[in-house]
């Protein structure tokens, strides 16, 4: 397939600086007085705002505070409407006539709607706000397909099926309830956030080949235009044009809507099939994760910009006709970059533009893991993209690491030594959204248990106070998911983990544990006498009473064994706080440093002496209760230093979790209290330019340079502002911005691959753009290196290998290349060995409708063993045979005894389920499932 670039790559001043600097004018900070002069500042002055430079001139001018961005100091509640109050009963069943599997109303069915609505919710206000509640967030409330028979069935309970964006789901309300809700909020001073999707609608399009089929990738099959020319999608992305596409021929799949469903969306440019991906079921991993539907939901070409325009213009409406003060993205990671280079500005201008000079977006980018390479992938979102802030995932993996599975404390304290990434011109970590659980993981409550199952109900109590202590002392904004605060917690994620504030009759609820009550779901749960409730609201509290905890900035301090101590001072303010947590089940000592020596400290929270002293090196020992805090405050602001610190930079270079991103690291001499770096960068000649200010050491920014092109040169300085606003600025340094970093993986595990299958070799070239062109080759144990593929199809390059003919025990390395400028960039090679087949997964199940035949107790039990394939090495194919009585029957595969991951027609993950007609008398059937396709098949034995 040809490959012509829509576009090249920025220099440095148009992008990674360029782009930086609108940011900052357009998100910048409360605006401050000036600096007072080195020789003379004293202990109150504050520094200039930023402004770029002359080269060589005024670069002390630049020093500015650590941006507090809009949105940095709320308490979020988390709430799904149709589970919190049911305020209307006319409305359960949304107006739809019929039964549950008409209008989706069934409140003893976890999947079906319960009743609760927009009313309900704003006649529990009260409730709301005595918890500490700054911003209400509310799950989807647009209007819903109410029922998928496909999923279950199911019901749109949850909003993230919807049909209509420019009205309320009429289970809930009306847009005049809304529009009262909103107003009663802010009467009370809460602002009232939405949670919005632009990745996907309700399942409508089907295909002809299939209602839920598998992915099929865009090297297999790719777009073409509606003359049937091939092209890439993103050669386009981002720019104004686009080619026409026709349902009948541009995709892999053929489009087709029901009748009676042809005009079913609004606004009505939703209606047109060729404004969706329509490349099958996403299995969540590589290049499908953007392109594939989830489990049949129709994904928008978000590419395109009829679908790009129209998503922010859908938004905007909701802002300047409802007032809403924020949006929780939904499904960040599964829409490409572009969108969100178009979306975020486009909506935030928009709003301001509006009165809403604080508006606040935040995005769901979800994963595992709280590592440097985890957080330098979220971070993506807020410095490359320019978004504001992301939902803090890596924050949630870190608590629970520490608090439910009592991780080490020098853990935690890696963690938030890794918030740096987030550093940019316009934003940081201080305004992360973070939270310990949610509506598709679970609960807080719920992994206290799964963790340490033999915690008794104190403990488990005590734990989720610590693991709130920690969502409110340390930085970011904390979100509580409703019902945590009246001790909610599930046996699971998803389904499990919603239920009903109002008196449930789920029986999959009213038996939950509740932690610090008798009380179940089954009861009324608006107790604002709950122990968490009142732990929650008294550490809202705290932080209204001392903003410090909430904006101030956060010096990790030390780790030792189960207890971490973090100080937080406002720069203004500079009055030391210091914070220690202890995961212990048992007292903990601590000695730590503090800004300041001599300094007396008083207790504000927590159990341990009312006052301490520092010593003369300002240390002190710190007596942490178990499994719990403490607090305690200077009396006294910090002592005003003298005179600037001594500044210097060591070398930038690219980070090792992401070759994009430029460690820019300076170092302060002889020097032990407050102070806050900007870093600043730009092209030989031109004017510096603000890239981040850091009030925390290690101070740092990891610089984006994601789109300057190879080769060009980068300088950077740093400037410090200390605790008496004395400025210095440290020598020049220089980088070159070095090509993209090539990393081959395979297909196979443990370095070995099947030989009867081809070995599937990708890479993603850090940084990634559309225009590249990789080339793979492959060498056979010493011998030469031969070319075996070419693909320019982002933003996953791959080729497949077919290594049949070799032995078995064969060394089979690949390696990528690409041509960057004038020279050819390489990755390291990757080694693997043929083998013979083995099991990818422990177990394998044919379950359906067919199981009580079998031996099974009862149909679609994905755990029966009776229905259980074996593998078979020769072909490395799961199979079994099984005698069926005649009838008509539906099955798909079930991995490892659950329904977590299944696979159904051709192989797509949560596809149709599978028909197999007996004819009479009988007959012995032979099932496989191939476990590198992923797809099953039957046929008769023999």
């Amino acid at each position: 397939m040809g490959h012509t670039p829509a576009r090249t790559r920025r220099s440095l001043a148009a992008s990674a600086v360029g782009a930086l600097t609108l940011g900052a004018l357009t998100f910048a900070g409360p605006a401050t007085a000036p600096a007072r002069a080195d020789d003379g500042a004293g202990p109150t002055a504050t520094p200039a705002a930023a402004k770029p430079g002359r080269p060589g001139k005024g670069v002390r001018s630049l020093a500015d505070h650590a941006l507090r961005p809009a949105g940095a100091d709320q308490n979020f509640y988390f709430v799904m409407g149709d589970r919190f109050a049911n305020g209307d009963p006319a409305n359960d069943t949304g107006g739809i006539e019929g039964g549950r599997l008409e209008h989706g109303f069934d409140p003893s069915a976890k999947g079906f709607y319960h009743g609760g609505d927009l009313a309900g919710l704003t006649e529990k206000l009260d409730y709301v706000q005595g918890l500490g509640t700054d911003a209400i967030w509310l799950t989807p409330i647009f209007k819903n397909k109410a029922v998928q028979l496909e999923d279950g069935p199911s019901a749109g309970y949850h909003g993230y099926w919807i049909t209509d964006f420019t009205q309320v789901d009429p289970h809930l309300g009306t847009n005049e309830e809304l529009a009262a809700l909103v107003d009663a909020a802010h009467e009370r001073g809460m602002k009232v956030y939405f949670d919005i999707i632009t990745n996907h609608t309700a399942d409508v399009i089907g295909y002809e080949e299939g209602a839920r089929t598998a992915y099929v990738d865009k090297d297999v099959e790719p777009y073409r235009t509606a003359a049937g020319d091939p092209f890439d999608d993103r050669d386009f992305a981002g720019t104004g044009d686009f080619p026409l596409m026709d349902p009948a021929t541009s995709f892999p799949y053929t489009p087709v809507l029901e009748e009676g469903e042809e005009d079913l969306k609004v606004p009505a440019w939703l209606n047109d099939p060729s404004l969706y991906h329509n490349r099958g079921n996403t299995t969540f991993v590589g290049e499908d994760s953007q392109y594939g539907d989830f489990f049949g939901l129709d994904d928008l070409f978000t590419e395109h910009p009829t679908v790009r325009d129209g998503m922010i213009d859908i938004y905007r409406t909701w802002v300047s006709e409802f007032g809403i003060d924020g949006f929780r993205i939904d499904t960040m990671k599964h829409v490409d970059d572009e969108f969100w280079k178009a979306f975020g500005p486009g909506l935030l201008d928009y709003a301001r533009a509006n009165g809403k000079p604080d508006f606040f977006m935040f995005g769901e980018v979800a994963l595992d893991g709280s590592d440097a390479e985890a957080t330098s992938f979220t971070s993506h979102y807020t410095t490359h993209l320019g978004m504001q802030a992301i939902l803090d995932f890596p924050f949630q993996w870190a608590a629970r690491d520490f608090v439910s599975r009592q991780g080490s404390a020098a853990a935690l304290r890696d963690f938030f030594l890794a918030d740096d990434w987030y550093t940019d011109a316009d934003s940081n970590a201080s305004v992360l959204p973070t939270f310990l659980g949610n509506h598709d993981m679970g609960r807080i409550g719920h992994f206290l248990g799964a963790d340490d199952p033999d915690a008794t109900a104190e403990v488990k109590l005590a734990r989720s106070r610590l693991a709130h202590d920690l969502l409110y002392l340390s930085r970011g904004n904390p979100v509580v998911f409703y019902g945590d605060e009246q001790g909610f917690t599930g046996t699971g994620g998803d389904q499990l983990a919603r239920q009903d504030m109002f008196p449930s009759t789920t029986p999959e609820y009213v038996d939950d544990e509740q932690l610090g009550s008798s009380s179940t779901p089954a009861e009324d749960n608006f107790d604002t006498d709950h122990p968490l409730y009142q732990h929650i609201s008294g550490l809202a509290a705290l932080r209204e009473e001392h903003p410090a905890l909430s904006t101030g900035a956060m010096q990790v301090r030390t780790a030792e064994g189960g207890a971490l101590v973090f100080s937080r001072i406002d720069a203004e303010e500079q009055v030391e706080y210091v914070v220690a947590v202890n995961n212990s089940e048992e007292p903990a000592r601590v000695t730590t440093s503090t800004f300041a020596g001599g300094q007396r400290l008083e207790r504000i929270y927590g159990e341990g002496p009312d006052r301490l002293r520092t010593d003369r090196r300002g240390e002190v020992s710190l007596e942490v209760p178990a499994t719990g805090s403490v607090v305690y405050r200077a009396t006294a602001a910090l002592p005003a230093s003298r005179t600037a610190p001594k500044i210097t930079l060591r070398a930038p270079a690219p980070s090792q979790e992401a070759h994009s991103r430029y460690l820019v690291q300076a170092d302060l001499r002889d020097y032990s209290s407050f102070a806050e770096v900007t870093f600043l960068a730009r092209e030989p000649g031109e004017e510096w330019t603000p890239i981040g200010t850091d009030d925390a050491a290690p101070y740092r920014v990891f610089h984006d340079l994601y789109d300057a092109e190879p080769g060009t040169r980068v300088q950077y300085r740093a400037v410090v502002l200390d605790n008496a606003g004395h400025t210095r600025a440290s020598e020049v340094r220089r980088a070159t911005v070095a090509p993209p970093r090539l990393e081959v993986t395979t297909s196979g595990s443990d370095g070995s691959v099947t030989a009867i299958d081809p070995v599937r070799v990708s890479t993603v070239p850090d940084p990634e753009h559309p225009d590249q062109v990789v080339t793979f080759e492959r060498r056979v144990g010493d011998g030469s290196w031969t070319e075996i593929g070419t693909d320019s199809s982002s933003p996953v390059y791959t080729v497949d290998d077919d290594v049949s003919e070799l032995d078995l025990g064969t060394s089979v390395s690949y390696r990528a290349s690409m041509v960057v400028g004038d020279r050819v960039v390489r990755s390291r090679p990757v080694t693997v060995v043929t083998a013979a087949p083995t099991p990818a997964r422990e177990s394998v199940t044919v379950a359906g409708s067919l199981q009580s035949e079998i031996g099974c107790p009862d149909d679609w039990q994905p755990g029966c063993t009776e229905s259980r394939l074996e593998f078979d090495e020769t072909d490395g194919l799961w199979r079994a045979t099984f005698t069926l009585p005649e009838g008509e029957y539906e099955w798909k595969i079930a991995v490892d005894g659950s329904w977590d991951e299944n696979y159904g027609a051709g192989g797509a993950a949560g596809g149709d389920n599978l028909a197999l007609s007996v004819p009479a008398g009988g007959g012995e059937f032979t099932f496989t499932w191939d476990q590198v396709t992923k797809v099953p098949a039957v046929a008769p034995a023999g």
